[in-house]
C-alpha cells in the first residue's frame, strides 16, 4: 500500500545505518578513499563501409510533421480553452469524406460523432477526454484530443495550438494505440508490436522553426516475457510507428533533434 511505503523506507535505512556503523567499528576504517580497480579500455565506435555512397532520401516515409489551419472553427479571445473539441474533430470529418464518407474507412467515425454532446461525452461517442497543456513553451496550452477511428482498432491523436488567432493542428497521427503519454513538451505514443512482450513507443516533440510537433524518436522496447506471435497484430493504415517496425531498432528524426526540447 502506497501508505505504508514510507515506513518501510525509514525502516531500510536505519538498518543500512546500523550496518554500516558495525561495520567499521570491526573493522578500523579509516575513510580513506579506496582504489575500484582497472578501469576498463576505451573502444572507439568502428565506422563501417567509409566508401559507401550516403543515401539522398529517406528509406521509410517517415512523417515528419507539419502545421495546418483548421477551417470554420474560431478561438474566442484566443483562449483555446473556449474551443469545442466535439467541433474540432466534426471540421475534420466534413473536410475528409474520402476517409470519413460512407465508403470511407472510418465511415463509422462520423456516425459516432454525431451522438456526441458539446464538448464531448454521451453514449456511444467516439470522442475520447481532452487534455490541455503547454506544449510549444509559450505559456499557452494546447489541445490534444483523441477519437477512436471505427470500424477498425485505430485511434486519431490530435494536437491544436492557437496562432495568428486561428486554431491550428499541429500533430495529426493516427495509430493502433495502447497508450498516449505528455512528459514535457513531447507527446509519447505506445503502440503494439507483432511480438509478445515488446512495443514501440514514438515520440514527437515541438520544433520551433517548424511551428510543429515532429516525429522525434522511434522505439521497440522490450517490457515484459513474451513470445512471437504467429499472427501480428492488426494495426489497419501504416502509421509512423508501424513504418518504422522493420528497423527494430531506436531511431531519430534529424529535423527534430536541434529544437525540439
Amino acid at each position: 500500500m502506497p501508505a505504508r511505503r514510507p515506513v518501510r523506507r525509514t525502516a531500510v535505512a536505519a538498518a543500512a545505518v546500523a550496518l554500516l556503523a558495525v561495520s567499521a567499528a570491526g573493522c578500523g576504517d579509516s575513510g580513506g578513499l579506496r582504489g575500484a580497480g582497472a578501469t576498463p579500455t576505451a573502444i572507439s565506435p568502428a565506422k563501417l563501409w567509409p566508401d559507401l555512397r550516403p543515401a539522398s532520401s529517406p528509406a521509410w516515409p517517415y512523417d515528419e510533421g507539419s502545421a495546418e489551419t483548421v477551417k470554420d472553427i474560431t478561438v474566442p479571445g484566443d483562449d483555446i480553452h473556449k474551443v469545442d473539441p466535439v467541433a474540432v474533430v466534426q471540421a475534420e470529418i466534413g473536410s475528409d469524406p474520402a476517409d470519413y464518407g460512407s465508403a470511407g474507412a472510418y465511415h463509422d467515425t462520423a456516425t459516432r460523432m454525431r451522438k456526441c454532446r458539446a464538448r464531448g461525452g454521451g453514449a456511444g461517442c467516439s470522442l475520447l477526454k481532452p487534455y490541455y497543456r503547454d506544449l510549444t513553451g509559450d505559456g499557452r496550452d494546447e489541445l490534444t484530443v483523441g477519437f477512436r477511428l471505427y470500424p477498425t482498432n485505430q485511434t486519431a491523436l490530435r494536437v491544436y495550438t492557437v496562432e495568428g488567432h486561428r486554431l491550428v493542428r499541429v500533430l495529426d497521427d493516427d495509430d493502433a494505440i495502447i497508450g498516449v503519454e505528455l512528459a514535457g513538451r513531447t507527446v509519447i505514443v505506445r503502440s503494439p508490436a507483432g511480438i509478445s512482450g515488446y512495443e514501440y513507443r514514438t515520440t514527437w516533440a515541438w520544433d520551433p522553426q517548424r511551428k510543429a510537433m515532429v516525429f522525434f524518436q522511434d522505439e521497440f522496447l522490450r517490457i515484459g516475457r513474451g513470445h512471437r506471435t504467429r499472427r501480428p497484430i492488426p494495426v489497419g493504415t501504416p502509421s509512423a510507428s508501424a513504418s518504422a517496425s522493420a528497423s527494430s531498432v531506436s531511431a531519430s528524426s534529424a529535423s527534430a533533434s536541434a529544437g525540439a526540447r
